[in-house]
């Protein structure tokens, strides 16, 4: 059968059309189902609204970084803080990427931060350090990737709603990770393992040039490959994406899988910062994951994403983060100006969908 899965475009900040969707039986015709150029720009409000999108992120960013140039006495544009910032980002970073690939599937995944916490613990242990630094790695991301395919088999095949598939992942997870470790914490002591982590390349912390390129991977993917316009295809109209020929159920599991995978490598990324596993460790990175997804751009509803609102968005969290920590301000505010963002972000992506569909 011809892969119709091109007759729903996606790319990068681009909402599936509406005139794909179908309730009917047939699958939709080729002239009709695809999108012509004027009526996807049209959709979108207009062809220049998704780099406005980017640039008013990168506006907050900058002001951002400016209230922490005059707030913290010349401390924040340090190059040691600047460090700090990025290596903070890095782990989190990756587990926001595989979160953008779920949630233009219309999907959640609230398990990302106990499921790092099992990869950090897992290959922290006694007998897999025991075998040395590529097994600690493989181990890493072998017990991501698994985690995250339970995930998507139970939304895809089992039909679980993901809220609740994840969420049962999220306490699992976390929960083996305790039983794994005797909730104690597993010290590195594979001397290879961390001196390449935590090493530096052309000047340039590891940990930033991962996060780099899994970011130039998470962006080719979505845009530039067939599986990441079935991903926005299914975000888009799972029923439309079906009859064009794609395998939702399979793709689904795929996704999620993917998502599994950045968590493992964000877990190498975490151990390698603090040099020990944890079951603690990855706590609450599903808040910083979604509202960095959320505010960089990514509709909750599925069918459009940006990896570069993503990466921007990990960046804005992180500069806030830092910012407190700088003038000594409680966690408790930071925890609320993350959610009160969030709520700003949301409401700002309803506003404008529904100005899309009023034009």
């Amino acid at each position: 059968m011809t892969d119709k899965s091109n007759s729903v475009l996606g790319s990068d900040d681009k909402t599936t059309d509406d005139s794909t969707k179908t309730g009917s039986g047939q699958a939709p015709s080729t002239e009709s189902s695809v999108p012509q150029p004027t009526a996807r720009f049209a959709a979108m409000g207009g062809g220049l609204r998704p780099d406005v999108r980017i640039l008013g992120l990168l506006a907050v960013l900058i002001l951002l970084c400016v209230v922490g140039y005059l707030t913290s006495d010349g401390l924040f544009l340090t190059e040691g803080n600047i460090s700090t910032v990025l290596r903070l980002s890095a782990a989190i970073g990756v587990v926001s990427i595989g979160m953008t690939f779920v949630i233009a599937t219309g999907g959640i995944d609230l398990s990302v931060g106990s499921m790092v916490a099992l990869s950090s613990v897992w290959m922290t242990t006694v007998a897999t350090q025991s075998f040395g630094f590529g097994m600690m790695v493989v181990c890493g991301l072998v017990v991501g990737l698994a985690a995250g395919l339970v995930n998507g088999l139970l939304v895809s095949y089992g039909k679980v709603v993901p809220f609740i598939a994840t969420l049962a992942m999220m306490a699992s997870a976390r929960g083996l990770a305790e039983r794994i470790s005797g909730r104690q914490t597993q010290v590195v002591t594979d001397q290879d393992f961390l001196s390449f982590f935590r090493g530096d390349f052309l000047g340039v912390p590891v940990l930033i040039w991962i996060l780099a390129v899994v970011f130039a991977i998470g962006w080719v993917l979505l845009n530039r490959t067939t599986f990441g316009r079935r991903t926005l295809a299914v975000g888009g109209n799972p029923e439309a994406s079906r009859l064009a020929g794609i395998n939702v159920k399979r793709h689904l599991a795929m996704v999620y899988g993917l998502a599994g995978l950045c968590c493992g490598i964000a877990a190498i990324m975490v151990v390698a910062r603090t040099t020990s596993g944890a079951a603690s460790n990855g706590l609450l990175y599903e808040l910083d994951a979604i509202a960095a997804v959320v505010i960089g751009g990514t509709l909750l509803s599925g069918g459009r994403a940006s990896m570069f609102g993503t990466l921007i968005g990990v960046l804005i969290f992180t500069v806030l983060g830092n910012i407190f920590t700088l003038n000594n301000l409680e966690t408790d505010i930071q925890n609320i100006a993350k959610g009160v963002i969030i709520v700003i972000a949301v409401l700002l992506q309803y506003r404008t969908a529904n100005t899309n569909r009023t034009t």
